[in-house]
């Protein structure tokens, strides 16, 4: 099953080892790992087990079963590790941070709160951010049942698009690899630039910013507008 990724070079043998000797329960295993270090490549495994599917070394639907219930369980792990990890925890690690501020971490709390359960949902279409978004949802517990639902359908579409592209295109299932690697840079940069803006902004506008007490009050001299 070993192929050539257009443009990204084989499909990494680890992946076609679990998928020749697991079926497919190995492109869910896969899928799961994914999600757990986000640089494994999501955009070759998912067609790759579509185009399995269209040459008969697959079940189409259990495919399609196996990596959404993959995607679940990687999302799980990261959400446990987010509610191990606490608010408390998060919020003295992130004080801690270059050019961080209690305030952006208050902002982004509040953000959570209000938007957390459409974040969950279409966060699953974004590279990166799509494991990464389990973890706050973790920290500010939300609840479990929810936080499943809404990973299990923003999977079930993402990864339905992608195996079924791989399907329909068959020896050609490469050019969605192609399509995913294009919109992967175009997130990253996005991300980079916002990160570089925030920095520009941060570094003009110097200030150690809130910083809570053990108490859980704000010290007053360190009191300045949040940016």
């Amino acid at each position: 099953m070993t192929v050539m990724a257009a443009g990204a070079g084989p499909a990494p043998e680890w992946i076609n080892s679990l998928m020749d000797t697991l079926g497919a329960p190995g492109a869910g295993l896969a899928i799961a790992l994914e999600n757990l270090f986000p640089p494994l490549p999501s955009e070759v495994i998912l067609p790759l087990a579509g185009f399995a599917s269209s040459t008969g070394r697959m079940n189409l639907y259990a495919a399609l079963l196996w990596t959404t219930a993959g995607s679940v369980v990687g999302a799980l792990a990261l959400y446990g590790v987010g509610a191990l990890l606490g608010r408390d925890r998060t919020v003295a690690v992130a004080a801690r941070l270059p050019l961080v501020k209690v305030a952006d971490i208050e902002k982004t709390e509040a953000w959570f709160l209000k938007h957390g359960t459409k974040a969950i949902l279409f966060g699953r279409m974004i590279p990166i951010f799509r494991s990464l978004i389990s973890v706050p949802a973790g920290v500010e517990r939300m609840p479990l049942p929810v936080f499943t639902v809404l990973t299990t359908l923003g999977s079930a579409i993402w990864n339905t698009i992608f195996v079924l592209a791989g399907y329909l295109l068959g020896d050609n299932w490469t050019e969605v690899t192609t399509l995913v690697s294009a919109y992967s840079k175009v997130v990253l940069a996005a991300a980079a630039l916002a990160v570089a803006a925030f920095a520009v902004v941060r570094l003009t506008r110097p200030g150690r910013g809130a910083r809570r007490t053990g108490t859980g009050t704000r010290a007053s001299e360190d009191r300045e507008p949040a940016v």
